[in-house]
């Protein structure tokens, strides 16, 4: 990481020591590698603290590899690419460069220059001075087209906040500062990127989460990777992001409850039929038959997949890895201090 030699703004003035990992995900935007680079190293010019910044090439084909190569040999050893062999989309790019990052802070970032690296020091600051686990940026005045990007995203973001229950205003803002400790205990793949914050909840309190807003630039170079697509894969990981965070620790009740209503449903169907049949009317040809037949069956296959699931948790917490609760952090206490002594 490189060392800062100049006095830190005013806006981080009194901000606790710490490095600062900035990670870029970038696909096909060699037209913004160099001005990217520049602005990062503009607008930490008098951060005053360690930082690096890990730029991640999601195996780009028009020659991104190439510029970041170059401006890593023309900044220094602080400024990393990281190559993916092939094209895994933005959430997995994201995840390969919070996984290298050596910083106590991690911001995320776009490289197409929509986002400014000149608020991620008011980003840091703010997580740093109050306490904070994450920091979003939020989009106050956005300069999207509206079709492509403003009408998903705020479908997405709505959906986002009727199921997790978290009131972020923009979660589709890649701009955001974390606690390093935080972030590297969640796993994101699909397009888990827009729920971080719904996966961070799962590991600290949403009370130590806070949204900031930050300035948003069009698009100059290069082609947005955003459309209405992209909405019906957040549809997808948003049911994922449900079941985890509701049923994450007791996923019997999940299936459970889904077998017992299912077969119930069966249960009803064949007993009204089973009264038919005393009464002397013919339902083998009936529809009816097969739909509570299957029903009963399918309602038995979600219990004993309830059981398993059981099973597994049950495996997954007694390895001792991970706990299925969270504390807050406490205040650190002498080896003696804290026991009652008999007088």
């Amino acid at each position: 990481m490189t060392l800062a030699t100049q006095a830190p703004s005013n806006v981080l003035s009194d901000v606790p020591p710490h490095r600062l990992s900035i990670v870029v995900p970038m696909y096909n935007e060699v037209d913004n590698v160099e001005p990217f680079v520049t602005a990062v190293h503009e607008a930490l010019g008098d951060y005053g603290f360690e930082w690096e910044l890990l730029l991640v090439n999601d195996g780009s084909r028009d020659g991104t590899r190439q510029a970041l190569d170059e401006q890593a040999r023309l900044r220094g050893p602080h400024v990393r690419p990281i190559h993916l062999w092939r094209n895994f989309r933005q959430t997995a790019a994201m995840q390969a460069g919070i996984d290298a990052a050596r910083g106590d802070v991690i911001v995320t970032l776009d490289g197409d220059l929509q986002n400014d690296p000149k608020d991620i020091p008011k980003l840091v600051a703010r997580l740093l001075k109050e306490d904070l686990d994450l920091v979003a940026g939020w989009r106050q005045n956005r300069q999207d087209g509206m079709l492509l990007r403003k009408v998903p995203s705020r479908i997405a973001n709505r959906l986002i906040r009727k199921i997790t229950q978290l009131e972020f205003q923009d979660l589709g803002c890649s701009l955001k500062a974390y606690r390093a400790s935080v972030l590297k205990r969640v796993s994101l793949y699909g397009e888990m990127h827009r729920f971080i914050p719904a996966w961070m909840a799962t590991v600290t309190s949403p009370a130590r989460m806070a949204e900031e807003p930050v300035s948003h630039h069009a698009r100059t170079r290069g082609e947005s990777k955003y459309g209405i697509s992209r909405t019906l894969r957040v549809v997808l990981d948003l049911l994922a992001v449900n079941f985890f965070l509701r049923f994450s620790g007791r996923p019997g009740h999940f299936f459970g409850g889904v077998g017992l209503a299912v077969g119930m449903v069966g249960g009803l169907i064949l007993a009204y039929l089973g009264a038919l049949k005393l009464l002397g009317e013919d339902i083998g040809g009936r529809p009816l038959l097969w739909l509570g037949f299957f029903c009963v069956l399918g309602g038995l296959q979600f219990l004993t997949t309830g059981v398993l699931a059981e099973l597994l948790i049950r495996i997954y917490y007694d390895r001792g890895e991970v706990a299925p609760y969270h504390t807050s952090k406490a205040p650190e206490m002498a080896p003696t201090a804290g026991w009652h002594h008999r007088a």
